[in-house]
C-alpha cells in the first residue's frame, strides 16, 4: 500500500525491454529519476509549464564561491519542495567537484510514504570565468 503513492513511471530517457515493451520504473528509482528531471530542467524549457524545473540554471555563469553554493542549495531545495511531493528534503550541500566547474549537489531526502532516508548526488557544471 505505501508504494502506491510512490507509483511507477517511464524512465528518462525512454527504454525498451527485451520483449519490445516500454520499460517502467518504480519505487526509489522512479523518485530519483523524477528528482533528476526536475533539476535538469531550466525554467521556461517546458511548453505550458514555464515555472517547472530548477532555478540553478540561472547560475551557470556565476563565480564558483560560497555565495553561489548557497544559492544553489536554496534553489534545489525550493524546486524539490515544489515539484516532488513524495519526498521531504533533509539537506542539500553544494561542493566543488574535481575542478573545471563541476559542482556536486549532495541531496539527502526522506521518502514520505515509507519514511526511508535516501541520498542522491547530482552533478552540475558552471562555466568558469576566462582568465586574462
Amino acid at each position: 500500500m505505501p508504494n502506491e503513492f510512490v507509483g511507477q513511471g517511464f524512465p528518462f530517457p525512454l527504454r525498451i525491454d527485451h520483449t519490445g515493451s516500454m520499460t517502467l520504473i518504480s519505487g526509489e528509482d522512479e523518485i530519483k529519476n523524477a528528482i533528476t528531471i526536475v533539476l535538469s530542467t531550466a525554467f521556461g524549457e517546458r511548453p505550458f509549464r514555464p515555472r517547472f524545473g530548477c532555478q540553478i540554471w540561472e547560475l551557470i555563469f556565476d563565480p564558483i564561491n560560497d555565495a553561489t553554493f548557497g544559492l544553489m542549495e536554496m534553489y534545489v531545495e525550493d524546486a524539490l519542495r515544489m515539484w516532488e511531493p513524495r519526498i521531504v528534503v533533509d539537506s542539500v550541500v553544494a561542493d566543488a567537484g574535481n575542478g573545471d566547474g563541476e559542482i556536486l549537489l549532495e541531496i539527502e531526502f526522506t521518502i514520505v510514504s515509507t519514511n526511508d532516508k535516501r541520498n542522491l548526488v547530482f552533478p552540475f557544471y558552471l562555466i568558469p570565468a576566462e582568465e586574462d
